[in-house]
C-alpha cells in the first residue's frame, strides 16, 4: 500500500485530492493533527515518511516543505505554481506527448498545471508542436471560470448573504496582464511572446473554459477549422482524458452556446472547434478543481505509480 501525505488538506485543492482516495484500497493516507498542520517539525516528519506527498500550498510554502523533504525516496506532487517552469521538475500534463509522460513517469518532482494553463496549453501546444502556427503568433485568449478557483476567502464571500451586487455579475481580472498562469502558458508552449490572457471568474461553483482565437491567416498556412479537428484528434489519440470534439461549425452546441460548467465535478477535459473558414476558435472545457487541479494531480500519481491513470477518476 502506497503512504500518501496531502500537506496542504484543508485547501480546496487539498480536500478535492482526499476525496478522490475515498475508494482507493491502495492508498494509505497519512493525516496531521490538526493543531499541527503549520509545525515545520511535524510536517517534516510526515513528508519524509511519505512515499508520496502533494502540496497544496502557497508559493512559497511549497519551496519551503520541498526543503523539508530529505527522504531520497520521497516523490512530490506539487499544486502550486511554484515548480511549473523548473526544469528539474516534471511539468504534469502527460498528454502533451510521451516525452512529457515518460518524464512524469520517471520523476520525483512533478508539478501539476494551473488550471487556465492547461485549458491553454491543451490548444496551443499542439498548434506550435505541429507546425500550424509559428512560435511568435500573436496569441489571445479568453477564459471564464467558477469562483472557486479563487481561493476560500473568496468562495466566502460568493457564498455569504451578504455578497457584494458587483459578485453577481462576471468579473474580469489580471487586467496588468500579470497573471501567475503566464510564465508556464509561455514557456510549455515555447512561445516567443506571453500572450494576451483575459480571464473571468464568474458567480458559480465550478468548471471553465478557456477559448484561443485564430485567423488562419496568419497561420503557417491556411488551414480549415476540419484540418485542425483531425490534428487535435490524431495528437490526443489513446488519451482517456482528452474528448477532441468533431468540427460542427458550432451546431452541436446546445442553443449555440458553450457552457463552461458542464464538467464541474469531472476530471476529464472536451475541446471544441468552431467557427468559419476566415476565423477560427478554439475552446477547452474543464473543471478548475478536476483535470485543472486535483484530478490533474491524482492521474500523476496514478502515472507515477505505473497504475491505470484513470484510477479513481472516471
Amino acid at each position: 500500500m502506497v503512504k500518501v501525505f496531502i500537506d496542504g488538506q484543508e485547501g480546496t485543492t487539498g480536500l478535492k485530492i482526499f476525496e478522490r482516495f475515498a475508494d482507493r484500497s491502495d492508498i494509505e493516507l497519512i493525516q496531521i493533527d490538526e493543531d499541527k498542520r503549520k509545525d515545520p517539525a511535524e510536517r517534516k516528519k510526515l513528508i519524509n515518511s511519505s512515499d508520496f506527498t502533494f502540496l497544496c500550498l502557497p508559493d512559497a510554502a511549497a519551496v519551503e516543505a520541498v526543503s523539508l523533504a530529505e527522504n531520497p525516496d520521497v516523490r512530490i506532487i506539487d499544486a502550486s505554481t511554484a515548480h511549473r517552469t523548473n526544469p528539474d521538475w516534471a511539468y504534469g500534463f502527460p498528454e502533451l506527448s510521451l516525452s512529457h509522460r515518460e518524464k512524469i513517469k520517471k520523476s520525483k518532482r512533478v508539478a501539476v498545471p494551473g488550471c487556465y494553463a492547461g485549458g491553454f496549453i491543451s490548444l496551443v501546444y499542439p498548434l506550435v508542436y505541429n507546425g500550424f502556427i509559428a512560435p511568435d503568433y500573436p496569441i489571445t485568449c479568453h477564459a471564464v471560470s467558477g469562483y472557486s478557483g479563487a481561493g476560500k476567502k473568496a468562495i466566502s464571500v460568493y457564498e455569504s448573504d451578504n455578497k457584494p451586487y458587483e459578485f453577481n455579475s462576471p468579473r474580469q481580472y489580471a487586467l496588468t496582464q500579470q497573471h501567475k498562469h503566464l510564465p508556464e502558458m509561455q514557456q510549455i508552449c515555447g512561445l516567443a511572446e506571453k500572450p494576451i490572457f483575459m480571464p473571468m471568474v464568474c458567480d458559480y461553483y465550478s468548471g471553465m473554459t478557456v477559448t484561443v482565437p485564430l485567423f488562419p491567416k496568419l497561420m503557417k498556412k491556411r488551414y480549415a477549422p476540419e484540418e485542425i479537428v483531425t490534428m487535435l484528434k490524431n495528437h490526443y489519440r489513446y488519451q482517456p482524458m482528452i474528448k477532441v470534439c468533431d468540427f460542427m461549425g458550432g451546431e452541436e452546441l446546445a442553443d449555440g452556446f458553450l457552457p463552461a460548467n458542464t464538467l464541474s465535478g469531472k476530471n476529464y477535459m472536451e475541446i471544441f472547434v468552431y467557427g468559419s473558414e476566415d476565423r477560427i476558435v478554439l475552446a477547452s472545457r474543464l473543471d478548475n478543481l478536476g483535470k485543472g487541479a486535483s484530478g490533474a494531480a491524482v492521474q500523476c500519481l496514478n502515472i507515477m505509480m505505473g497504475i491505470d491513470e484513470t484510477t479513481g477518476l472516471l
